[in-house]
């Protein structure tokens, strides 16, 4: 076992008694881990791991887990940070069943998701998790992954269903999401509420448009005609969501439900350009509940994804699948949960 290097020294021996203090358990029960010997608990011998790992110690070669096979992990590019909160909870749930991740991401100008897939199977990957994928992408053809599951690769879909694809699939309740975005801004006596959203051939977007249309139906009566253009179909960025909510501002709105969290800190942009305060005048509501938007200024309303969950539950189906015994080929839908912060607040009575 390599200690941490001492400054100007070499390697100083590791210390039981630190192993012992930082696992909470004894001396001898640490001695005991690190040469192998019986009669230490599994739950014990994880905590003795766990410790040299946070000192920094290299485990010795007999504690050094084997892995069970590579498992490709296909995303977009990571500029949103939805993506890599999803990567390093799917990656920690992948190695704690013993396999190694390979994360492949989707960069402009760069690999397509095929091409990415195609060097996984050169790799001689044990399965794959698409996040945000051709999956969601109602115009892409689903046959790539039928002829995928041809070739004997298990797989599992993040965020998107096709009823053509045979695959479990783990997804947000993303109407779900919308309606309670817009129940809240009602409830703060907003009444002309906009949403802008990513582009409408992805599923995750017509679904949040559907929630959205519905709870202004429900709520106000309102009829497709009027709700018109309060729904403006953007890119996934913060420029797209500042052009959007530039346009719902121009129509009035008050109350803006963004796609994701991207979006809705393009929303505020765009309602700081035109003199507008968020939320004194403007209130805005994002989607992911991405790591630091608890941060922003305002800090950010937002509907929170489980990402914890849905990640446990994606890989869970692809062991299943891996293991010959697959869960059912169905989607698995995940409620979300509405985060409420500063970046929304009562609606000003109008003027006169």
């Amino acid at each position: 076992m390599t200690a941490p290097p001492s400054a100007g020294g070499p390697p100083a021996a590791p210390r039981l008694a630190d192993i012992a203090a930082q696992s909470a358990v004894s001396e001898a029960t640490v001695s005991r881990v690190l040469n192998g010997k019986p009669g230490v608990s599994a739950a014990t011998r994880q905590r003795v791991v766990a410790a040299l790992d946070l000192l920094g110690y290299e485990r010795p070669v007999r504690l050094r887990r084997r892995s069970q096979g590579l498992v490709g992990l296909v995303t977009p590019e990571l500029t949103n940070p939805i993506f890599p909160a999803f990567a390093q909870v799917i990656e920690q749930v992948l190695a704690g069943h013993g396999y190694t991740p390979v994360l492949c991401t989707q960069l402009p100008g760069g690999a397509t998701e095929d091409e990415l897939v195609e060097q996984l199977e050169e790799r001689g990957v044990t399965g794959i998790v698409f996040l945000s994928g051709l999956h969601a992408d109602t115009t892409a053809d689903p046959a790539r992954y039928t002829r995928l599951a041809a070739r004997g690769v298990p797989f599992v879909l993040i965020n998107g269903y096709n009823e053509h694809i045979s695959a479990s699939f783990v997804s947000p309740d993303d109407r779900s999401a919308a309606r309670m975005a817009v129940s809240h801004l009602l409830e703060l006596g907003h009444r002309r509420i906009g949403l802008a959203v990513g582009p409408s051939r992805y599923v995750p977007s017509r679904r949040k448009a559907e929630g959205f249309e519905a709870a202004l139906r429900s709520s106000l009566g309102l009829s497709p005609a009027g709700i018109g253009n309060h729904v403006q179909h953007t890119l996934f960025t913060l420029e797209g969501g500042q052009a959007a909510a530039g346009t719902l501002l121009e129509l009035g709105c008050t109350g803006i439900v963004c796609g994701s969290d991207l979006m809705a800190l393009g929303a505020v942009r765009a309602a700081r350009q035109r003199g507008l305060d968020v939320p004194g005048d403007i209130s805005v509501v994002g989607f992911d509940d991405s790591p630091l938007i608890a941060f922003t200024d305002p800090p950010l309303t937002t509907v929170r994804q489980p990402v914890p969950a849905m990640a446990a539950a994606a890989v869970g189906a692809l062991l299943e699948e891996i293991g010959g015994n697959p869960v059912q080929r169905t989607e698995f839908v995940f409620q979300p949960e509405l985060v409420v912060r500063g970046s929304t607040a009562q609606a000003r009575a109008p003027v006169g």
